[in-house]
This record gives C-alpha cells, structure tokens and sequence, in this order.
C-alpha cells in the first residue's frame, strides 16, 4: 500500500531543509549528492560562513573518513538506485492514479525508509550523508507528486477527456452499434478548438508536463486526420459499381473493412478501446494490404487507381498506430531547439524591429516609411516553415503571421486616411464610420505598441475603448445606403481584429 505523503514527510523529520524546485534534467536533480562520486560526506555543509570561523583551519582536515563503513556503503548502494529511478522520474507524464506513477512513489519511498534505516553510530560525517540522501529522495518524491498534481497537467487531462467524450458520442459509439458515424464541419471545428485549447496550456517548461500536452495533441491530431481523410473520402463517388471488374467487389469488401479499422484505430487514439491492440489492428490492416496487393487490376487505369486509393488510405491508418509506441525522445518535448520555432523566432524578431519603425514613423507623422513588401515577403518565408503537423509549432507561426498582417492593415488604413477626400454630397453615416476608423487606427497603434499582461490596466482601457467604438459602429444607421452598410461591415470587423490581436498579445501562449 503506497506510503502517503504525510507519513514520507514524517519518516524523515529533521533531515528536511528548505525544498529546493526540482530541475527537470535528472542530472540537476541528483547534482549535490549524485551528480559525481559519492564523496561520503565532504561536500556536507557545516553551517555557513558564521559557523566555520568558529573551526581551526586544521580540523577540517583531521575530520574522520569512513569511506569503507558499513552505513556508506549502503548509502552507495541506494546512490546507483536513485540514478537508475531519477530519469524515470523526470520525465513521467501522467497522473496519481497510473501505474508507473505507483511504483516510482513505491520504489522511491523504499529508499527513503532504508536510508532513514541507515546506522550512522552518531558520527557527523556518515549523518551529513545520510541527510543528504533522504533530503535527495525525497526532492524527487516532490517532483513526482508535483508534476502529477499540477494545475496544468490536471487541464490536459480535462481537455482529453472532452475530445474522448466527443470522439466516442459522434464517431465510436455509431459504429459500434451498427449505425453511421456523424462527420461533418462541426465536429472538424470542435476538434480543432480542442487542439487550440491544449496548445494554449502553460507548461512553465517542465518536460513531464510538456510531454503530456505533446502526446494529447499528438493524439488528438492524428484523430483529426484520420476523420477529415474519411470526410474527403465520402464525398468521392466510390466504391466502383461491382458490375465493372470482377476486382471491384473485393476491393469494395476491403473499403467496409477499412472503414471499420478507421473507427477502431479512432477509438484506440482516443483510449477508447476495449479489447482492440495496436498490434491487432496493425495486423488486419496488413492483411488488407496483401489481399490488395494479390488482385490482378492489370488493364484497367480506373481500376488500378481505385486500388492505390485504398492502399494509400491503409498506409495512412498504419502510420497513426506508431503513436501507441512508449519510447519517445524527449528532446522533441523542448521545442525552444526545434529549427522550424527559431526560423519562426527569427521572423518575429524582425517584424517586431519593423513594427517599432513605422510607430516611429508615424508619431513623427511620416507615411514614407512603408515597408510592405519586405512584410509580404516574411509572409512567404511563414508560409514555408515545416511546421511537421504539430500543433505548437502550427499555433506559433499562425501568431507569427497575425502579427504581420497587423502591421500591413494599420499601414492600408493609414494610408486610406491620409487619402480620404471626402465628397460635398456623402452620407452623414458614411462620414461617421470613417471617424470611427480614424479612432480606431490610433488605437490600433496604442495595441501594436503594447507590450504587457492582460491584467495590466493599459490592457483593459484599450479594450474598454474599441468596445465603445464597437457600440458607436452599431449605433450608425446607413439609411439603406449600401456603401455604408459595406463600410460599417468592414469596420466592425477591423474592430474585432484588433480586440482579437491584443487578446493574442496578453494571453501569455507558450511553446
């Protein structure tokens, strides 16, 4: 029965000094006890400075070395377990109730009680070491507990939750009763607002907490490609009519069998199989393959296309079952070292020095300075970077992105402005939504040079302020003229575009 948290805490009182935050490299975790040899208690700390000038010099050095007792020679032993079990632990990534979870906590109190076990005769040298190991066990008891009880890993587990909840009323559960799944843009759209929604949960860069958003996303992607791929394919007129080529009708037999693997591969992205493996399935699905594979389509071009399209679709539900695999390199957690985040970083950089220059520009009243084609060409480079399907890495360049065509709509509206020349005969409300415009262009600079929290009051008047103009926008009345009409209509939606820029500024979003 696993040992509660009180009861560690209680098992070694007195050895506890002020917890230290756990590094998330296991070498920083095990560096002041295990990060180089075992020294049996050199590197004990005496006290601080105030305490050691009380000391001789010379007593440091005729101090007593047990490096063959039996009591340090235990503590060598607990040494090579703690190695062993640190990495397991700083880079688990799921919760309290998970298996893996239990048996670190087991294996990690078991120490802690053997070293608090430990014999140290009362001499100083042997209870400094002993301290220091429980104090080491104990930090990654912590650290275990903490990344397994964060806020944030507790709303990844909501979120997946709600794609399992989702997944399983539209998609898994029709199938299973024989029915039809319901695949349509609303389920496509409330799947990626999951996925937007897991991008935007703060890690505070612990990789056990990173690894868990990856593969919840990872997951929820691959359900992403696996039900748009069977959207594209209803609407193509397939299967073939039977009548055409004795091959059709056991291609056709092989096209009902894959939509049942798609549901079943589904179900197994989203935990929510039963008894299906991914050995299973893999296996039926290479069966298809072979039974594809040994049909003689030779002669007929539509027929042999019809076969490639269903083999191409059993080698996109085959690569999806290699998400279920456990070895995962966690350096793909770190995407602060991915080229696709600096190419992105790098862009950023320089449409931030490209922003400061036309606010500079433009509070001097300078409209020359308009540096529209090097932002289309930032554009292009955005539009280049391999984001690899993963959705940090997406959400990154869409913000990227959206910073730029900032900057070019204030530059178009600028400019629109200093242009305008207004006819004797305009409407009153036509007048009225390009005033809205110019308040709304100098709040639009207010925004781009923002550059603090949501909470900060800066923040909240800028938002209270293009509310308002919101407000006067609905308040114009066009009087059936439609060139107003179409001019409030883009007014508002510049408005909204702004609100939208400076919650995406505030918002605090990580890699």
């Amino acid at each position: 029965m696993p040992v509660s948290s009180a009861s560690r805490r209680a098992v070694a009182e007195g050895n506890r000094q002020p917890p230290r935050k756990m590094c998330a490299n296991v070498f920083g975790v095990l560096k002041s006890l295990f990060g180089k040899p075992f020294d049996g208690g050199k590197r004990m700390d005496h006290g601080g400075p105030q305490q050691q000038q009380h000391h001789h010099p010379m007593e440091h050095q005729q101090q007593p070395y047990y490096p063959q007792h039996p009591a340090m020679m235990r503590l060598y032993e607990v040494q090579k377990e703690v190695a062993s079990l640190g990495p397991q632990v700083c880079t688990f990534s799921g919760l309290q109730h998970d298996r893996d979870y239990k048996r670190l906590e087991r294996e990690l109190t078991r120490l802690l009680l053997e070293v608090d076990q430990v014999d140290t005769e009362g001499k100083p040298e042997l209870q400094g070491a002993r301290k220091r190991a429980a104090q080491e066990v104990e930090g990654l008891l912590r650290y275990l507990e903490e990344n397994a009880t964060h806020p944030s890993r507790g709303a990844i587990e909501e979120l997946s939750e709600e794609a399992r909840r989702l997944v399983d009323e539209r998609v898994v559960a029709p199938q299973r009763s024989g029915g039809v799944a319901e695949i349509n843009d609303e389920l496509v759209d409330a799947l990626q607002q999951l996925v937007l929604r897991l991008t935007q949960v703060k890690t505070e860069g612990r990789v056990p907490l990173r690894k868990a958003r990856y593969r919840a996303l990872t997951r929820l992607c691959a359900v992403q490609d696996v039900i748009e791929g069977r959207t594209q394919q209803q609407t193509l007129p397939l299967p073939l009519s039977g009548d055409t080529h004795e091959a059709v009708n056991r291609i056709n037999q092989v096209m009902v069998k894959v939509s049942v693997a798609r549901g079943q591969l589904v179900a197994l992205l989203m935990g929510l199989s039963g008894r299906d493996s991914c050995a299973h399935l893999s296996r039926i699905l290479t069966e298809m393959q072979v039974e594809l594979d040994a049909l003689d389509v030779s002669g007929n071009a539509a027929i042999r296309n019809y076969r490639k399209q269903v083999v191409e679709e059993i080698n996109g539900l085959l690569k999806h079952l290699d998400l279920e695999g456990e070895g995962e390199d966690t350096r793909r957690y770190d995407l602060a070292q991915n080229n696709s985040i600096r190419e992105i970083e790098a862009v950023r950089a320089h449409v931030s020095h490209l922003r400061e220059g036309v606010l500079r520009h433009c509070v001097m009243g300078d409209l020359s300075f308009r540096p529209k084609a090097e932002l289309q060409s930032l554009l292009t480079h955005l539009d280049q970077v391999d984001t690899a399907k993963n959705p940090c890495i997406r959400e990154a360049r869409r913000r990227a992105v959206v910073e730029v065509q900032a900057i070019v709509t204030f530059l178009d509206l600028r400019e629109a402005l200093a242009s305008r020349q207004p006819g004797p005969n305009e409407h009153p409300a036509h007048r009225a939504v390009w005033l809205v415009l110019g308040s709304l262009s100098d709040l639009q600079a207010q925004v781009l040079g923002f550059d603090g929290k949501r909470v900060d009051k800066s923040s909240m008047m800028l938002e209270e302020l293009l509310t308002k103009q919101l407000l006067v926008l609905d308040a114009v009345d066009p009087d059936g003229d439609e060139t107003t009409k179409l001019a409030r209509k883009q007014a508002v939606k510049f408005a909204q575009n702004i609100l939208n820029y400076l919650d995406m500024k505030t918002d605090q979003w990580e890699y």
